[in-house]
């Protein structure tokens, strides 16, 4: 995974604080354009909105056809309005939303739990058509151990909590540069 390097994070940031504030305002997408490489390539990524230190939204994809600004723009408006565990973020609350961004690796399938590094690894499992996905910072942000991350990871599947014991669940890694508002 090619690490963005300072600058073209706080671009990405920046971005996305604009998109926010246009698209909540006046319910447009900013222009926006960029020769950068690193800004121009495919790249999953997802947008965390924090408010006041708790979660206000968070959503993000694997894959993408577009550019990863593009995709950063469209992950940070699906943050505030799609993510159906909260109510729509308002213009009022943006001076105390701070926006995180976590650019994605590929998804690599786990032939062992033993490769699984919590705290650098997220997690995707998958069941028939239940799916979850947990990313590297949260096993951090909770303290958890490698077993409790995968049943955390379980249950956002809304499957049971130990099915990461069972066969048929397909259990993937990825890790993720993750950089935030100061």
């Amino acid at each position: 995974m090619t690490e963005l390097n300072l600058q073209e994070q706080k671009e990405l940031l920046q971005l996305a604080r604009n998109t926010l504030e246009t698209y909540l305002k006046k319910g447009s997408v900013p222009d926006y354009s960029t020769n950068n490489k690193n800004l121009l390539r495919k790249a999953g990524a997802f947008v965390t909105l924090n408010k006041d230190s708790m979660l206000r939204g968070c959503i993000g994809n694997f894959f993408s056809n577009e550019p990863l600004y593009k995709n950063v723009q469209s992950m940070a408006i699906a943050a505030a309005v799609e993510d159906p565990r909260f109510r729509h973020v308002t213009p009022d609350e943006l001076n105390h939303i701070e926006i995180e961004i976590s650019v994605l690796s590929e998804l690599e399938t786990i032939k062992s739990l033993d490769e699984i590094k919590v705290g650098v690894h997220g997690l995707y499992v998958t069941k028939g058509y239940y799916r979850g996905v947990l990313l590297p910072q949260v096993a951090t942000e909770y303290g958890w151990d490698r077993d409790t991350f995968l049943s955390e990871t379980c249950m956002k599947a809304g499957l049971p909590e130990d099915e990461w014991k069972k066969p048929g669940l397909k259990i993937e890694k990825f890790s993720a540069q993750v950089f935030h508002e100061e």
